[in-house]
């Protein structure tokens, strides 16, 4: 009879054959009991442990859902973070003067040195730019004859820089490095000793942050998602499929009590995903002092809150789906929609209007600041208690909207 149940536990709550009494719960209208709190925690602690226990069994899914984030981090932190160089620019010299001389000198300092370019002389303006069209070359630069004399007078000379700019990284790069070039070959030493410049001295509070380490609190958040995705969303449509989920519909369980105890299971494996790429990607990007025990329990904080908020998100997504491939080619959208609007990868204050009424819904944004300020400026609970606020309130909302949608049917 209650061959399909997923644990004994919630298959009754009375002995087989025994008359119910005042003490006993029931299913519908009986007023709350010593023993009712009792049956509350044992079915929803019964939901728990059967979802563990197949978590458990799945190593390679454990695998998979810690260690993706985690390549993720790896790729696109040196991908993206690195400065860039090594570009190879032409360099065309119609002047030959001694200040056109002096200007290539300076070129192969910076190749040396910085080594944001290499130079590659032309004789041959046209040349250059066919083998910059062709991805030969990164950039032209042009010294133009009467380069020298200009200089000479003072009549502001000029070099022209044609570059590819359909690559806007490396025209910025090669373009600001140029500029500050031109600043030093330019300057003449000052007769005063005292200027009336105004100058601007920069002052950082915080020690230098490569990308990496920027891209950090969007990856934890995006394990924590991971989990979500399977745990909250894919299993539990896998179980209905499979007409596991009538085991559960032929005990007195309630609707909340089933989205609570999957949800809890749910933020267990997340929880579990998420301090992990703390603790591995902390060490992988260099953040100073990473096992601060002030800092990891606000972080354990901040992980349980927002797998709180991201599991109950996807029983309200799932509520009502039954296709059991619906989740997965949803998976991408979902992952797009909610971490990049998130400032995970660039500064939200970048965003155009309507991507900014996105982030202000979307729980990813409040997670990743409350990771950044906690990892890069190992702040307090002042810092996050409006991210808390809101995972927390997030979660209670999507609890209360997937209990109402929840279906206790076939």
């Amino acid at each position: 009879m209650w061959a399909g149940c997923p644990h004994p536990a919630i298959i009754s709550v009375r002995g087989e054959g025994t008359p119910p009494t005042t003490n006993q719960f029931s299913i519908r209208g009986h007023p709350w009991n010593p023993r009712q709190e009792n049956i509350f925690m044992n079915r929803i602690w019964a939901i728990i442990e059967r979802d563990l226990r197949r978590f458990r069994r799945s190593p390679m899914l454990m695998l998979m859902t810690t260690l993706m984030p985690i390549v993720q981090l790896v790729v696109l932190g040196y991908a993206f973070g690195g400065q860039i160089k090594n570009l190879r620019v032409g360099v065309v010299d119609q002047d030959h003067g001694v200040p056109a001389v002096k200007l290539k000198e300076m070129f192969q300092a910076v190749a040396a040195n910085a080594r944001t370019f290499d130079t590659v002389a032309y004789s041959d303006e046209g040349a250059a730019v066919q083998d910059l069209r062709t991805g030969r070359i990164n950039a032209v630069i042009n010294i133009p004859p009467q380069f020298s004399r200009k200089v000479l007078a003072g009549a502001s000379p000029r070099i022209a820089l044609i570059e590819d700019n359909t690559d806007q990284f490396s025209s910025s790069a090669l373009g600001n490095s140029l500029q500050q070039m031109l600043g030093a070959y330019g300057q003449k030493p000052s007769s005063t000793r005292v200027s009336a410049q105004a100058s601007l001295a920069v002052v950082e509070i915080y020690p230098y942050v490569p990308y990496i380490q920027y891209l950090l609190p969007g990856t934890i958040t995006l394990a924590v998602f991971v989990s979500a995705m399977i745990g909250g969303g894919i299993i539990f449509i896998d179980d209905k499929a499979r007409g596991l989920h009538e085991g559960y519909l032929v005990t007195p369980i309630s609707k909340f009590e089933l989205i609570l105890g999957f949800n809890l299971a749910g933020v267990a494996k997340a929880s579990v995903s998420g301090l992990v790429l703390i603790t591995v990607g902390s060490l992988i990007a260099g953040i100073p002092d990473p096992f601060n025990l002030m800092r990891m329990a606000r972080l354990i904080l901040l992980v349980v809150a927002t797998s709180l908020a991201l599991i109950s998100m996807m029983f309200l997504i799932m509520a009502r789906v039954n296709d059991p491939l619906l989740p997965r080619a949803i998976f991408g959208m979902l992952n797009t929609v909610l971490f990049f609007p998130s400032g995970a990868v660039y500064p939200t204050t970048a965003f155009p209007p309507w991507m900014r009424v996105i982030t202000v819904i979307d729980p990813f944004t409040y997670a990743v600041h409350g990771f950044k300020e906690l990892l890069l400026k190992n702040t307090g609970l002042g810092a996050i208690g409006y991210d808390l606020l809101f995972l927390f309130s997030f979660t209670v909302i999507s609890l209360g909207a997937a209990t109402l949608l929840f279906r206790r049917t076939l």
